[in-house]
């Protein structure tokens, strides 16, 4: 089974992207967006000057309580950057959403709780609200992540968009904010 099959089982359609646009940003952006991956892992991230995004984190199965994860974020961590990462809120009919949440509190990532975002599922056509968490050795601002979520939405999730989804994405403004 390849990389894309594996996320596409895992992961909800309201959370993929198509499999031509991770290729076009892996083509097209080979300073910014990387892939590591392994049989029991996939990880899907941008790296920019002053943090590192972390689109997809897919363990196996079979492999979870191994450490793996913990491996692949301090990784990250090393950079001496800024982590972002987009999580749904927790469902109680699927135990996947609590034990990740718990994963990211151990490795010390806050919710922001100011930011309200509208993740776009280009791929269902839907939106989908989506908590923000980060990891930084110092405490972030909400107006900070902001920023860098904006340059997520803009450089990551849109990119050519109108061209494989065919329609334009939806302003910035409209997807991401700060709560009242």
């Amino acid at each position: 089974m390849d990389w894309f099959q594996r996320l596409n089982e895992y992961f909800p359609v309201e959370e993929m992207k198509a499999k031509e646009q991770i290729e076009a940003l892996l083509k097209d952006k080979p300073n910014n967006y990387y892939k590591d991956e392994s049989d029991l892992h996939i990880m899907m991230y941008a790296e920019f000057e002053e943090f590192v995004f972390v689109d997809f984190l897919w363990v196996s199965e079979k492999a979870r309580g191994k450490g793996i994860g913990k491996k692949l974020i301090q990784q990250l961590k090393d950079k001496q950057k800024t982590i972002i990462l987009e999580v749904e809120p927790v469902d109680e009919n699927n135990a996947d959403t609590e034990k990740r949440l718990r994963f990211y509190f151990r490795e010390g990532f806050r919710i922001s709780e100011a930011i309200s975002y509208q993740f776009q599922a280009l791929v269902s056509h839907s939106e989908t609200e989506l908590d923000i968490m980060y990891w930084d050795e110092q405490v972030k601002t909400d107006e900070q992540l902001l920023d860098s979520m904006v340059t997520i939405y803009e450089e990551i999730h849109s990119y050519k968009q109108k061209q494989i989804y065919g329609y334009e994405p939806k302003p910035t403004g409209e997807v991401l904010k700060l709560k009242a």
